[in-house]
């Protein structure tokens, strides 16, 4: 077994000098090539501080009781150190840390943890995140608490023991038992990342266990957004009742403006204006963002709002589309597909691809999308925005003719 080395060293941070002139006193802790420090609520003038011996030189009484403090921080780390080695337990320098900072052994718990971070979370809703966002928290609380029981037969474990071990047998509990695909178990771990990161930045923990751990997002299961053709399929096909009806017009004005459903779902007439053009506009900020998305509305968007001006059951609703529940609308969506023989897995999303998609292939610039989608940022449009097989046979054709000049 290596051996485990082991030294302190008390130093003034004079990077840290305040505006009177003085510097903290620091305990540097190292175990086998890893170190933390520990701040002794002391402070000194540089001068005042020699670094030879660890201690003033001077015999004034202010002098006197750092020395005492030194002293007596170098006594209890040692102590901490041998104690950890009598109890069998490895005496790593974090660990000496947390012994000498909760005494009374009083650990942080991380499940205990998470769940006062989740209810941070849920605070936040509106402001910072959508309630979708805070749900993905609670639901990665549950997952975490049964593998706990599960793989480890306790109901909690100290925060600084969650390692990269942890979380991926946490990833395999989440792909295994509940079914998660790998995006979607990726999603839940950054959420659990966020969490860690905050325990660092309150200094409850020194080490990330996600510091090696890699999380890639499958791209081979990305949405194939609908071509011109198969959009005006969907638009054109009769439907054989109400209620798939409903469901294709919701779609397509989606797939015809860029919107999220959330967005669709919440539109209202405050959000239209008329420029001076006679151009109907939608200004409204997006639920998961409150970014404002700025979209021109093209005439068969608004024949489908003039559609359902006097729907009954909007009215009563106060919408202005027939909206169903997402997950309604995704289930129907796949009767729809049927019907127009369209072989690609709809759902809601899958429109606003559709819409930045074909802005692409017929040349919209990307920050032109960006602005109707309500992004801040393109990469995140790009990621919208396929490139279609239309655009790669238009580009050849023009290298073609350069080629053949």
């Amino acid at each position: 077994m290596r051996r485990t080395t082991f030294s302190v060293v008390f130093f003034c941070k004079k990077s840290r000098i305040s505006k009177k002139g003085k510097a903290p006193i620091y305990a540097r802790i190292t175990t086998s090539g890893l170190s933390t420090e520990i701040y002794t609520r002391c402070q000194i003038e540089p001068e005042r501080w020699n670094q030879r011996l660890e201690r003033s030189m001077h015999r004034d009484k202010v002098a006197l009781q750092i020395n005492g403090i030194v002293d007596s921080y170098r006594a209890n780390i040692l102590a901490a150190y041998d104690a950890l080695i009598r109890e069998g337990r490895i005496p790593d320098c974090f660990t000496i840390k947390e012994r000498l900072e909760n005494p009374g052994g009083t650990t942080r718990l991380f499940l205990a943890e998470f769940s006062k971070y989740c209810e941070k979370r849920q605070q936040e809703v509106g402001s910072r995140i959508t309630q979708v966002t805070a749900n993905k928290y609670h639901r990665l609380l549950r997952y975490m608490t049964e593998y706990t029981q599960v793989q480890y037969q306790k109901e909690d474990l100290p925060l600084d023991r969650i390692s990269y071990e942890y979380i991926d047998g946490l990833n395999t509990h989440m792909q295994t038992r509940h079914k998660c695909r790998n995006n979607g178990a990726v999603n839940l771990l950054c959420c659990l990342k966020n969490f860690i990161l905050y325990a660092i930045r309150n200094e409850w923990i020194e080490k990330n266990p996600f510091r090696f751990y890699k999380m890639k997002i499958d791209k081979t299961n990305v949405k194939v957004p609908l071509t011109k053709a198969e959009l005006d399929l969907l638009l054109k096909r009769p439907m054989p009742n109400e209620r798939l009806e409903r469901i294709r017009d919701v779609f397509c004005f989606c797939a015809l403006t860029g919107l999220a459903f959330t967005d669709v779902d919440h539109l209202r007439r405050e959000h239209f204006t008329t420029d001076e053009e006679g151009q109907l506009w939608i200004h409204k900020p997006r639920e998961k963002t409150s970014v404002m998305s700025r979209v021109p509305v093209l005439p068969q968007a608004a024949a489908l709002l003039e559609k359902y001006r006097d729907d009954a059951n909007c009215r009563a609703r106060g919408k202005l589309l027939p909206v169903p529940s997402n997950t309604k609308m995704n289930a129907y969506l796949k009767e729809i597909a049927d019907i127009c023989q369209i072989h690609k897995h709809l759902t809601t999303h899958l429109a606003r691809h559709t819409f930045a998609t074909l802005a692409i292939e017929y040349g919209m610039p990307i920050d032109i999308i960006a602005k109707i989608l309500g992004h801040t940022n393109t990469n995140m449009t790009r990621r919208y925005a396929k490139i279609s097989e239309a655009n790669i046979s238009r580009e050849m054709r023009r290298i073609g003719k350069v080629l053949t000049a």
